[in-house]
C-alpha cells in the first residue's frame, strides 16, 4: 500500500474520487458519476462549488439547474436511460435547497433508480449556532433539515470529519451500483467540512470498477419454478421495470417465443416486448387493456418478472381473481420476489429468464389459449385505432388523437416521457411501444413536474434519440423552469404541451368518488364560490417562448401532425402547444378495465357521494389477500 498523500479540501477530494468510479457489466465499462448538477448557496458555493471549478470540467462536468427537485428528476431520467449503469450527482445549499431534494429522492428510491445527493449542511464545528437557514431542534443538537432525506434514501450519511468521507463514499458507491438495493444516496455535507483540508491517501483516488452483478437462480428455486409453469394451463407473465434495468428484453422474447405464454406489462415494464409481438397483450391493471385484464382474472399462474406489484398493477388486490391462482416471482430483490406468497426465483431478470427458458425446453401452452389471447389482442388494437382516429382533421383534437398524431410521427428510436395526470392511463392502454426504451413512464411516484427535466436527463444519456416530454397544463405550471436549462445547454428536447384547463385525471377521479370535480378546474370563481367560471386566460405557449423555446401552436389534428413533424426535425428545444377538450370532458380513451381503490366517504349527504360509496362497497368486496 502506497504511503503517498495529496492535500485537498474534503469537497475537492470527493469530486476527485467520483471522477474515478466506474461500473462494469457484461464486460462493458462506463463512468459511474457522469456529471454533477448544482445550484449554489452559502452551504456549498465555497466547498463543492469551488471544488468543481478547481477539479475542472474534464474530471467532473457541471450542469446548472433552476430547481433542486428538477435537478434530481433530470438525474433520474439519465440513470433510467442508462439502465442504472451510470448516474449523476446533485449538490445544493443548506435549508430550502436541501429540502427541495426530498421529492426527487423519494421518486428515485421508489423507482429503484440511482442518484447521488450532496446537500450542504450546517456547521459541524458549530462556531455560530444557529446559522442562516438552520432548523433548531431543542431536543437534538445533531439534527438538521437534511434528516428529512433519511427515509427516502437507500443510504444516508453525514460527513462530520474529512476522514469520514472515505468509508461513506465507498458505501455510497456500493449502494448506487447494487441492482437489488439502489435508489437515492445522500451524503449530507456540512459546509465547514467541505472547505477543510486533509492529507488524503492517493489510493482513495485510484480508478475503482464496481461490478454490477447478474446473480443466477438457485437450482432448487429454478426447478420449482419450472414445475409451476409446466403445471399451469393459463400462465401469464407480468413484465416490470426490472426487465429494462437488466436489459432482459431479448431473453423475455425468447421465453415467449418458446412457450407461447402471453406477456402483460406494468407502466415501468411496457416495451419489454415490441407492441406487435404476438405474445404482447399490453398494459395490465387499472390502466391496462381488456385482453390483459381478462387473462389476469382467469390466470392460474402469474409470473412476475422485475415487478413490485403496485396497486395499479393488481387493481388494488382485485385483479387476480381465479380461486386457484398462484404466483411465481423472478426478481433480483428478495423483498419483491416474496410478495403475494409467491414461489420465488431470486435472480437477475436476464439470467433468470434464460435459465427458465432452458428448464422449460419443449413446453408450450395450449393452442386454444394462444388463439384466445390473439383474438383479444386484435380486438383491442381496433379500439386503439378508434381512439387515435380523427373524423374531422380540421377539428381540435382529443387527448387520444394527440397520441395518435404523435404515433404517426415518431420512429423506433424516439423516447416518450410522462409521469402524471390523465396521460399515463391513456398511454398505458394505447401506446404502441416500438423499442425497449421508447416508453418512459415514471409511475412509481407519479410526480408532476418530472417530465421536462427527465427529458433533459434522457437526452444527455442518449444524445442521438429524439425525446418527447408530454405534459398537461397542470404539470407544466408545476415545473417549467428547466426549459431554461435545455435552452442554455442546447439540449434538444421536444415538449408536447396539452392545455385542457385543469387537472383532467383528478377531475375524473373526483367525479367517480363523489367529489364532483371540486377544485380540479383552472377557472375563475363563479358567483357560488366554486371554480366553475370561464377558463383562465393564461397563455402557456407564450410562457414557454419567453423561457427560450421555439413554440409551434397547433389548432387542429392536421396542424398538430405537421407541428410534431417540424418539432422532430428541429435542431433546438421545441414546444408543440395544443388545446384539447377541457378537463371535464372525456379524453376518448377506453374506460378503465379494472378497479382502483380510492376510499369514498362513508357518511355523506350529497347524492353523488352516496352513490359513489355504494359502488365502492361493491368493488371493495372483491378484494382478496394472496396467502
Amino acid at each position: 500500500m502506497s504511503g503517498a498523500t495529496r492535500r485537498l479540501t474534503t469537497a475537492q477530494a470527493l469530486v476527485e474520487f467520483l471522477a474515478h468510479q466506474y461500473t462494469e457489466r457484461d464486460g462493458s465499462r462506463r463512468r459511474l458519476i457522469a456529471a454533477c448538477w448544482g445550484i449554489f448557496g452559502h452551504g456549498n458555493v465555497a466547498g463543492l462549488g469551488q471544488a468543481l471549478l478547481e477539479t475542472g470540467r474534464d474530471a467532473m462536468p457541471y450542469l446548472q439547474g433552476r430547481n433542486e427537485q428538477a435537478m434530481v428528476h433530470a438525474a433520474v431520467g439519465y440513470a433510467r436511460q442508462s439502465n442504472r449503469l451510470a448516474a449523476q450527482a446533485v449538490t445544493t445549499s443548506i435549508g430550502p435547497g436541501a429540502t427541495n431534494l426530498v421529492t426527487g429522492a423519494a421518486l428515485a428510491t421508489v423507482n429503484r433508480l440511482p442518484v447521488l445527493l450532496l446537500p450542504g449542511d450546517i456547521f459541524a464545528t458549530r462556531p455560530a449556532d444557529p446559522v442562516l437557514q438552520q432548523l433548531e431542534v431543542p431536543s437534538a443538537g445533531d439534527v438538521s433539515v437534511n434528516d428529512c432525506l433519511r427515509p427516502v434514501s437507500r443510504y444516508f450519511d453525514r460527513i462530520v470529519r474529512p476522514e469520514s468521507l472515505i468509508p461513506a463514499a465507498l458505501q455510497a458507491m456500493r449502494v448506487l451500483t447494487d441492482p437489488a438495493d439502489t435508489g437515492a444516496v445522500t451524503l449530507a455535507f456540512p459546509q465547514d467540512v467541505q472547505a477543510e483540508a486533509f492529507d488524503w491517501p492517493e489510493e482513495f483516488f485510484a480508478d475503482r470498477v464496481w461490478h454490477v452483478r447478474r446473480p443466477a437462480p438457485d437450482p432448487a428455486e429454478l426447478a420449482a419454478a419450472a414445475r409451476a409453469v409446466r403445471a399451469a394451463r393459463r400462465p401469464l407473465i407480468v413484465a416490470g421495470g426490472g426487465i429494462h434495468h437488466s436489459e432482459a428484453e431479448d431473453a423475455l422474447r425468447a421465453l415467449a417465443d418458446a412457450t407461447g405464454i402471453p406477456v402483460a406489462s406494468t407502466q415501468a415494464g411496457k416495451g419489454s416486448l415490441r407492441h406487435d409481438h404476438p405474445a404482447d397483450i399490453g398494459g395490465i391493471g387499472h390502466t391496462g387493456t381488456a385482453v390483459a385484464d381478462d387473462l389476469a382474472r382467469d390466470a392460474d399462474l402469474v409470473i412476475g418478472v422485475g415487478t413490485r406489484y403496485s396497486d395499479f398493477t393488481t387493481a388494488s388486490a382485485t385483479l387476480f381473481s381465479n380461486p386457484d391462482v398462484r404466483f411465481l416471482n423472478l426478481n433480483i430483490a428478495p423483498f419483491d420476489a416474496h410478495k403475494l406468497a409467491a414461489t420465488t426465483l431470486v435472480a437477475d431478470a436476464r439470467a433468470g429468464l434464460e435459465a427458465l427458458t432452458e428448464a422449460l425446453a419443449g413446453h408450450r401452452v395450449e393452442e386454444a389459449y394462444q388463439a384466445e389471447y390473439a383474438a383479444g389482442k386484435a380486438r383491442w388494437e381496433q379500439r386503439v385505432d378508434a381512439a387515435y382516429a380523427a373524423g374531422d382533421e380540421s377539428a381540435r383534437p382529443s387527448q387520444t388523437q394527440v397520441l395518435g398524431a404523435l404515433d404517426a410521427v415518431v420512429g423506433d428510436e424516439d423516447v416518450v416521457i410522462n409521469a402524471a395526470g390523465s396521460l399515463p392511463g391513456d398511454l398505458h392502454k394505447l401506446w404502441r411501444a416500438r423499442s425497449p426504451r421508447q416508453y418512459h413512464l415514471e409511475y412509481g411516484y407519479s410526480c408532476m413536474g418530472y417530465e421536462i427535466p427527465a427529458a433533459i436527463g434522457v437526452r444527455l444519456a442518449a444524445p442521438d434519440r429524439p425525446v418527447w416530454a408530454l405534459v398537461g397544463d397542470g404539470t407544466y405550471l408545476m415545473m417549467p423552469t428547466e426549459i431554461v436549462t435545455a435552452v442554455q445547454e442546447g439540449v434538444n428536447i421536444n415538449i408536447v404541451l396539452i392545455q385542457n384547463h385543469g387537472y383532467a385525471s383528478i377531475g375524473g377521479l373526483s367525479e367517480e368518488t363523489g367529489g364532483e370535480r371540486f377544485g380540479t378546474a383552472y377557472r375563475f370563481r363563479a358567483v357560488d364560490g366554486t371554480y366553475t367560471g370561464d377558463p383562465l386566460p393564461v397563455d402557456l405557449a407564450a410562457n414557454a417562448a419567453s423561457l427560450g423555446m421555439e413554440v409551434i401552436r397547433a389548432g387542429s389534428v392536421a396542424g398538430l401532425r405537421a407541428a410534431l413533424a417540424d418539432a422532430r426535425a428541429s435542431d433546438r428545444p421545441t414546444c408543440v402547444y395544443v388545446e384539447t377538450e377541457t378537463a371535464d370532458t372525456v379524453s376518448g380513451a377506453p374506460a378503465a378495465q379494472a378497479w382502483w381503490d380510492v376510499p369514498v366517504a362513508q357518511a355523506a349527504t350529497r347524492p353523488a357521494a352516496v352513490k359513489a360509496r355504494e359502488l365502492y362497497d361493491r368493488q371493495a368486496a372483491a378484494r382478496r389477500r394472496h396467502l
